[in-house]
């Protein structure tokens, strides 16, 4: 996937798909997707022009948290199979040419786990450390004033039998692992070269930002104490730990990459986690993530992340939607603006991260307060991805959660039938992406536009694309003296004809210029 002229590796060329497993194909009928279900459908995804797959977990866990309280880091949970059809997942994947990221999770297990089993089942088990206890303080009180993640609740829970405290930042069934141990670090590094060694390409790293802890473990203000530890947390000891797994994955032949889920929302501070090249290959920067459709809005987060990172020669990563958040067809109120933003995302410097059934043009499921199952109260942005118009929408039994709106007309297979639909515009979307070196990996640079629009311009060795976002409801014109060819519309107007200037109603366009492109 290198360009010509490049040495760029496959994560910076690559659109990657991330699949929450629970909800995107069920093959053995229970209503709960699984990783068969994946496989059965890999061909679809080849069809739909992405590069790369990103599995949310699928390891043992009482699923408290839905995988990310993981009871063993070295297995499959038998809901969605076991390790045999892993391993018939990523041969298939490879053999058509998709790379495979898998979900790790660092900072936390499980309290099923058998490590903190035996943690917690002695002060003086060989494992006690791997955790973070501390006693009460002298009038009983809670060893510090943290707060949980899901909750306004303490980040600490007594455990009567050993009769200290342990920290959560999460759910009290997910206790933070102690990386100031060096056999939890040492065991974490082992989970990353069980998977290398079955083949992965890389991992997304839940929270970690969280792995390393301030060593007073010390009360904050109260306006941050009421903020989840993990959302500010970036400690120097953090980035030590990063380096050596950088180290560890560098060691490994084929560019295996690791992207940090980093929630902290200040773009310099992500930045910080790229290092000087010997940390995270790339870092999540959320601040866009929760832009507004607006023309200011998103000018101001693609400056600031260029800001952040450019000078660390770092690379960016983009997303609009994913398991933790409501989609963005949702946030944005209607489906052309939904459309306008699948073009800003596919055209941005960087590397693109798509979440299943964004393609789709998906909203939130509304689910009723009896069938609400996320402690997060995430349930919406998760529901089952809808194959086929018939009843069952082609999973078997009852699925997992409601339907997400519209789940027969907004299909795979309605959407395939229908050339104008939101799937056949990513399609278009991938396809001109790969067909174009400028779009994979060009120069970045914004042009001069009138007000509720964004323009930019693409280069790369003689390669060169224009990109217009109408932010507006009302047409807007964006008069140029060369000559272009609308190659993708966010609503398929004027494709293949030469652009006349206008910009329709929240549409998007990709310029492809009929002659080499002036400098």
């Amino acid at each position: 996937m290198e360009e010509e002229g490049s040495s760029a590796p496959w994560w910076q060329t690559a659109v990657v798909y991330q699949i929450y497993p629970r909800s995107f194909a069920d093959a053995n009928g229970d209503g709960v997707g699984d990783l068969a279900g994946i496989t059965s459908q890999l061909d679809h995804l080849v069809w739909l022009g992405v590069d790369a797959l990103w599995l949310s977990p699928f390891y043992r866990s009482p699923m408290k948290d839905f995988g990310y309280d993981v009871a063993d880091y070295c297995d499959v949970d038998p809901i969605f199979g076991n390790l045999e059809d892993f391993d018939a997942l990523l041969e298939a994947a490879h053999a058509r040419g998709l790379k495979l990221m898998i979900d790790w999770v660092p900072a936390h297990s499980s309290s099923e786990h058998p490590w903190f089993v035996d943690a917690r089942a002695s002060r003086q088990s060989d494992r006690r450390n791997w955790y973070v206890w501390r006693d009460a303080g002298p009038g009983g009180e809670l060893p510090n004033n943290w707060k949980c993640a899901f909750s306004d609740a303490p980040a600490w829970t007594f455990d009567a039998g050993s009769g200290q405290y342990y920290l959560h930042s999460f759910l009290a069934e997910q206790p933070d692992l102690n990386w100031e141990e060096p056999k939890v670090e040492a065991a974490m590094h082992e989970v990353l070269r069980f998977w290398l060694e079955r083949g992965v390409d890389g991992f997304r790293a839940d929270v970690i930002s969280n792995i390393g802890k301030d060593p007073a473990l010390a009360s904050v203000e109260e306006a941050r104490a009421k903020v989840p530890p993990f959302v500010f947390r970036n400690e120097p000891v953090t980035h030590e730990y990063l380096r050596r797994i950088r180290a560890l994955l560098d060691t490994w032949p084929g560019d295996r990459a690791m992207v940090g889920e980093i929630p902290v929302f200040d773009s310099k501070e992500v930045a910080t986690f790229y290092g000087a090249g010997d940390e995270l290959h790339m870092a999540f920067n959320f601040p866009p993530l929760y832009a507004p459709f607006e023309a200011p809005a998103w000018r101001e987060r693609i400056e600031v992340t260029t800001g952040a990172l450019d000078p660390r020669d770092a690379w960016p990563t983009w997303v609009l939607s994913n398991h933790d958040v409501p989609r963005h067809r949702t946030r944005y109120g209607n489906e052309a603006r939904a459309r306008a933003a699948a073009v800003l995302l596919l055209t941005l410097r960087g590397t693109p991260f798509l979440y299943m059934g964004e393609e789709l043009g998906l909203e939130d499921a509304l689910v009723p307060a009896a069938c609400k199952v996320d402690p997060g109260g995430r349930d919406g942005c998760r529901a089952p991805l809808p194959w086929s118009r018939a009843q069952g929408h082609g999973w078997g039994g009852t699925p997992w959660l409601p339907w997400p709106p519209d789940a027969a007309e907004r299909s795979v297979e309605a959407q395939r039938d229908d050339p104008g639909s939101m799937l056949h515009l990513y399609r278009r979307l991938l396809a001109a992406r790969r067909a174009s070196p400028a779009l994979r990996l060009g120069d970045f640079a914004f042009l001069e536009a009138p007000e509720g629009l964004l323009c930019w311009r693409r280069d790369f060795s003689g390669d060169c694309r224009f990109v217009v976002i109408n932010f507006e409801d009302r047409e807007l014109e964006w008069p140029q003296d060369d000559r272009h060819e609308v190659e993708v519309a966010s609503d398929g107007r004027g494709e293949s004809q030469v652009y006349d200037s206008r910009v329709g109603p929240h549409q998007a366009l990709i310029l492809k210029p009929t002659r080499p492109a002036r400098a």
